[in-house]
């Protein structure tokens, strides 16, 4: 008897789905970090300054 008991079914995902999960993720970070530097620009004429 072995201490690992062995996985017979196992779910094979595709590697794609994790890239197309990644990219989704990159955009939204990319996304927000734009939204943030265009508001702090139009509304304190500066990107990330002290007011």
């Amino acid at each position: 008897m072995s201490a690992m008991p062995q996985r017979s079914a196992q779910i094979a995902v595709p590697s794609n789905l994790y890239t197309a999960i990644l990219a989704v993720a990159f955009g939204a970070v990319l996304a927000t970090a734009a939204f943030v530097a265009y508001q702090c620009y139009s509304q304190y004429g500066t990107i990330f300054g002290m007011p």
